[in-house]
Parts: structure tokens; sequence; C-alpha cells
């Protein structure tokens, strides 16, 4: 099954790049080692329309982040009072402190400073992602498993990394066993099932529901581009932003729950002994 037609399509040379990364990246012959004919629900093909899209978005973030920081780096009043016309940098200034404010009411103040730079890079990435989905003969990058497998993975190691690094190693792999010693054998593989299935369901969910919001907008515009699609715009814009949302979330409640444990540990006895001390 073949992809839908895209405005990068039109790119010249395209041809010719599809044909040699398919032959670089092993996905040309079945004797080469990347190759696959695909899963049980769709037949497998190479396309590099996410990577344009991906690159697309990137480039429309690094240009929204340098206004911003150069807006930032004049001083005066040029830093402190936005301008009169709607900007990029007004853009990024709402959703500058907007994720600020979520991280800290989430992670706290302190692990929300260390942590904004990845949830931010993650939320902007993801949701001028989904926005692609609304304009037609685009196709977002979010649409697409691999994508989205890269973004769990990297918060699935950046949460065992720092649980690791707050813990120590033997610590946190204690975690798994649970409270109760007799219940390990039950407990490590539950856990582990667990943590595997977070960047799939991460992956998965974020996929299901960008596809569909495409699909049914593009369906839409096809048949009547007229007024018809408003409704589903403003629906697909919605559901653009919950799936940011969603996703960041879950990214900060894993990554603080393995950096609180440790925290809790370590100050719990202290804390209530400090406290009946005080009282």
């Amino acid at each position: 099954m073949g992809e839908e037609s895209t405005w990068f399509d039109f790119l010249p040379g395209l041809a010719n790049l599809i044909a040699w990364s398919k032959q670089f990246l092993g996905r040309e012959d079945p004797s080469q080692g990347f190759f696959f004919q695909g899963g049980p629900f769709v037949d497998s093909h190479f396309s590099l329309t996410h990577v344009f899209s991906a690159l697309l978005v990137f480039c429309f973030v690094a240009i929204g982040a340098k206004s911003f920081s150069a807006a930032m780096k004049q001083g005066g009043d040029d830093a402190i009072v936005p301008p009169a016309e709607f900007s990029l940098r007004n853009l990024f200034e709402i959703l500058g402190d907007a994720l600020w404010n979520l991280v800290r009411n989430i992670m706290g103040e302190a692990n929300g400073r260390k942590y904004l730079p990845l949830i931010g890079t993650l939320a902007c990435f993801i949701f001028f992602g989904n926005v692609l989905s609304l304009i037609p003969g685009m196709a977002p990058p979010t649409a697409t498993l691999k994508t989205n497998v890269a973004l769990a993975l990297t918060v699935f190691f950046v949460t065992h990394v720092e649980g690791i690094r707050a813990q120590g190693l033997g610590p946190y792999l204690k975690h798994f066993a649970g409270p109760i010693a007799w219940l390990a054998p039950i407990m490590i593989p539950i856990e582990i099932i667990g943590h595997l299935a977070r960047p799939l369901s991460l992956s998965m969910r974020l996929m299901g529901n960008m596809v569909s919001d495409h699909k049914v907008v593009g369906v839409f515009f096809f048949l009547a581009p007229l007024l018809v699609p408003l409704p589903f715009l403003v629906l697909g814009t919605m559901v653009a932003v919950i799936q940011t949302l969603v996703f960041c979330l879950l990214s900060m409640v894993y990554i603080n729950m393995a950096v609180a444990t440790h925290e809790h540990e370590e100050h719990g006895p202290e804390g209530h002994g400090q406290a009946a001390h005080a009282h």
C-alpha cells in the first residue's frame, strides 16, 4: 500500500535521492540486512516523506526560536514588551511561557529547569508536526511510526539514565523488585513489561490519532474544499494540542517517577525526624 501524494513529490531529483537512500540504507534488495516485507496489516514501503516533514518542522522551530532568542539578547524594552503585530516571536513566547508553567507544575522548580529543554523540544516538534496534518498536500511526521518510535525511545532512555544517575544502579534496579522480597519473581517481569510498553504506547497512540485526523481532514477537503472542512480543522487543531499534551505529560511523569523515588527515600526518614523534633 503506497502513501498519498504530497508537495514534496515535486522536489527536483527526488526519485534519484530515494533510489540512493534505499541502496545506502539496505532497503533495496532482500539480501541486504535492513530489507523487510512489512507487518501483518500493511506492506512496507520505503519513503522519505516523513523525513522531509520532520526537516520542515525543524527549520520552522529553529527560525522561531532564533527570532525569540535574538529579541531577548537585545535587552531593554525589546526584550520585555512584545511587538504590536503578531509574529514568530509572539508565538514562541506564548508557547515558551505555557510550557514552563506546565513543566514547573508537574515536575517542580528544580526538575522543571533541568528538563525543560527536553520537554520543550518534544512539545514544539510534536505540535508543529501535528499541525501539518491540517494543511492539504502535507503529511505530518508524527503520522509515521518510525518518527514516533524515535521520540518515544528518547524519553525511554532519558528516563532510565536519569533514574540511574539519581539513585545509583543498584538502588534503581532494586526498585524493579518491589517493596517485598518474596514478591520479586512476580514484580520484576511486571515492571519490565510495563517499562517496555511505555515507548510502544507513546508511539502507537500518537500515530493512530494523527493518521486518523489527517485522513478525515483530507477526505473532507477532497469532497468539499470550501467551508465544510472548517469544523474538522477546528477538531484537528484540538487533536494536535491534546496529543502534544498527552505525550509530554506522560514523558514528564515517567522522568519524575524515576528521579523523585530517590528524593523521597533520601529525605523521607530525615524529614519525618526533623518534623517530630520540631514538634
